[in-house]
């Protein structure tokens, strides 16, 4: 017999052998039904998979994380099964679970191009294989027998991940006719798949390397019900009326040149704008909690990065060097801001009563990310973060860090993302050598963190192996309108840069010590912030952040003297204006400016002269009768107060 420790903390004895099915059934015969996956002791494995030992366990149905992810990657290669089956000799390279649905990539062969007109015909051999209720058979394999199969196949992407793989076990897996290498878990069998739609085609580098072959990338979504197939569709359509690169464009906020590169935006006069109101907000508070500006070069030399250990995690994800006439000399596009502000902190010598020292900048980064991953501005080449760095001592850090969680939640409060996580992010024991530093000073860094949270009754979850290479941080992460959960701010604690650049403070004993430096960086960037607050509101701004908050509609030309005069008034009054002067019927007028999302459209035309009033039109709500000019301006601005508080 084995013990089996459920989430409740109560336990259980089973035959040596039970699998996660059998222990579903024995709670209820409902959730057998209904699970998916099972962990045991923090891994997530099949259901059909025989447990030998003691072991903590937790199942998972539709309703997890874990059960969405274990019915998508067996969609997957019921997906491959479906492609081998209707384009024989075709090759696989990867085919995982993402956030909604899964994609393959496959090397369909010369000549052979799959284009979006043919996937319905893989959506329909899709459901065929489906309803043959096929189990999903796990089996442990030598290196040598997987090379052995995927060679007789012809397979040189399987076969290259072969190669690589150091895992003590290979585990192959087959339903129906087809098997793949895959550590799993997978679902009992093919049957609970019932209802898939195939979403479109793209192209992919093989390991994301341009350099290597193009393969074909299908997506696909696959849902327990039809009904859910029907909900999630809609919630696309939505999402692409959402979508930031769409509004971005309507609204001028702005674009990008393939003359200037890939992945490097351009801010139009309104984007400019926006982005410049969201900044200032942050710099007023940052002036209340005590942050002084700095300001860096977007280039540094090779050693810098090299000394704060960002080369070597980050060298291949970065732009190139820049060799100068001078030999050995060599600079890099800055990956981070936090080595030039080491290098402000020890321009001069600081004792323990200057600390702590809060340096905050604009800064704007660069990574080269790879063509196919760009992605708006959600996933750019150059990137600005509103960074801060405080130098504090380690009897200052948990306070500090309390204080920027504090800005953390002025910032979502006041752009209304209120359905949020915070995520304590630590470092994986298991793999080290992907982090820097000392055990002693990680233990210290991730108790300040955790016992923050604590003090502030953050509820939080924790996630191993998620840590940044020099320290264990905070991330927040934020649910949109649609439910979409995006990475924002971020805090982090490091006690390792200090020591790399050899950062020091006189102690009240004339001593030397180290300072402890948090990372920060609330919006995250300034970049992906607005991509997400665009989608977040479907670009309908608050009134204090709108890049145009009123437009003027004259009835006819014969109304453009008032309400020009109108429009003078109210920029006047710091109203952000506009006027739509064009010989166009009044209809068109409306219709044309309430899809340019500004908040409030003013008409006017001989009633409104004569009475010197505007008539009130709020964009999606309809008409909000008249009022004196004067009156608007008050009635505007107290919004946007009411806004503010």
């Amino acid at each position: 017999m084995i013990k089996i420790t459920f989430p409740d903390g109560h336990t259980q004895e089973f035959p040596e052998g039970v699998t996660g099915l059998e222990i579903a059934r024995s709670i209820h015969p409902g959730l057998a039904k209904k699970a998916l996956a099972i962990t045991v002791n923090e891994e997530v494995w099949d259901l059909t998979r025989p447990v030998h030992e003691d072991a903590v366990i937790r199942i998972h149905t539709w309703d997890d994380k874990e059960g969405k992810h274990t019915f998508w990657h067996s969609s997957a290669h019921l997906m491959a099964e479906a492609l081998e089956s209707l384009y024989p000799g075709i090759k696989f390279g990867i085919g995982p679970a993402i956030d909604n649905g899964f994609y393959y990539d496959v090397d369909p062969g010369d000549g052979v191009v799959i284009t979006e007109d043919q996937l319905p015909r893989i959506e329909q051999k899709m459901k065929e294989l489906a309803r043959q209720k096929n189990k999903y058979q796990r089996k442990v394999v030598s290196k040598e027998e997987a090379l052995e199969f995927f060679k007789s196949k012809g397979d040189e992407y399987k076969v290259e991940l072969i190669n690589e793989l150091t895992d003590q076990e290979i585990t192959f897996y087959t339903q129906g006719n087809f098997t793949d290498l895959c550590r799993g878990p997978h679902l009992p069998n093919t049957e609970p798949i019932k209802a898939i739609k195939l979403l479109n085609v793209a192209g992919a580098y093989w390991r994301g390397d341009e350099n290597r072959k193009q393969l074909t990338r299908i997506y696909g979504i696959t849902f327990p019900k039809q009904s859910m197939l029907g909900e999630y569709l809609l919630w696309l359509e939505e999402a692409k009326k959402r979508d930031h690169r769409r509004i971005g464009k309507e609204l001028e906020l702005f674009t990008f040149s393939q003359r200037v590169g890939q992945g490097l935006p351009l801010w139009l006069p309104k984007g400019a704008q926006l982005r410049e109101r969201l900044e200032n907000y942050l710099k007023e508070i940052q002036k209340d909690f005590g942050y002084e500006p700095v300001i860096t070069p977007h280039i540094g030399q090779k050693e810098l990065y090299v000394t704060s250990g960002h080369y070597e995690k980050y060298g291949k994800d970065s732009f190139q060097p820049i060799k100068t006439p001078v030999k050995g000399e060599e600079f890099l596009l800055k990956p981070m801001n936090c080595p030039h502000h080491c290098e402000i902190y020890r321009s001069k010598p600081h004792t323990y009563k200057e600390l702590p020292i809060r340096y905050a900048e604009f800064g704007t980064v660069y990574r080269y990310e790879q063509s196919g991953e760009l992605h708006g501005l959600t996933r750019v080449r150059g990137f600005t973060q509103d960074d801060a760095h405080i130098f504090c001592r380690p009897d200052q850090l948990k306070d500090e860090f309390i204080k920027v969680i504090d800005i953390v939640f002025l910032i979502f409060n006041k752009l209304h993302f209120e359905n949020f996580t915070a995520q304590i992010s630590l470092r994986d024991r298991k793999e080290k050598e992907k982090f820097i530093g000392s055990d002693e000073n990680w233990d210290k860094a991730e108790k300040a963190i955790i016992e923050a949270c604590e003090e502030k009754g953050l509820k939080t979850k924790t996630v191993p192996g998620e840590a940044a290479f020099y320290g264990p941080k905070l991330d927040f992460m934020v649910k949109d309108a649609l439910g979409r959960e995006w990475q924002l701010g971020t805090i982090q604690v490091d006690y390792n840069l200090p020591e790399r650049f050899d950062l020091e403070y006189i102690g009240a004993d004339d001593k030397r010590y180290r300072p402890v430096m948090i990372h920060r960086a609330p919006f995250g960037s300034m970049e992906r912030f607005v991509a997400v607050l665009i989608e977040h509101t479907a670009g309908k701004f608050p009134l204090w952040l709108a890049p145009d908050q009123v437009i003027i509609l004259p009835i006819s030309e014969k109304y453009n003297d008032y309400a020009k005069k109108v429009l003078n008034f109210l920029n006047n009054s710091d109203i952000r204006t506009l006027i739509d002067d064009r010989n166009e019927k009044i209809g068109k007028k409306i219709r044309d400016n309430e899809l340019k999302k500004i908040p409030y459209l003013l008409i006017v035309g001989e009633k409104e002269e004569t009475s010197g009033t505007v008539s009130i039109r709020r964009q999606g709500k309809g008409n909000l009768g008249s009022m004196k000019t004067n009156e608007f301006v008050r009635f505007l601005k107290e919004k946007i107060e009411k806004e503010n508080e």
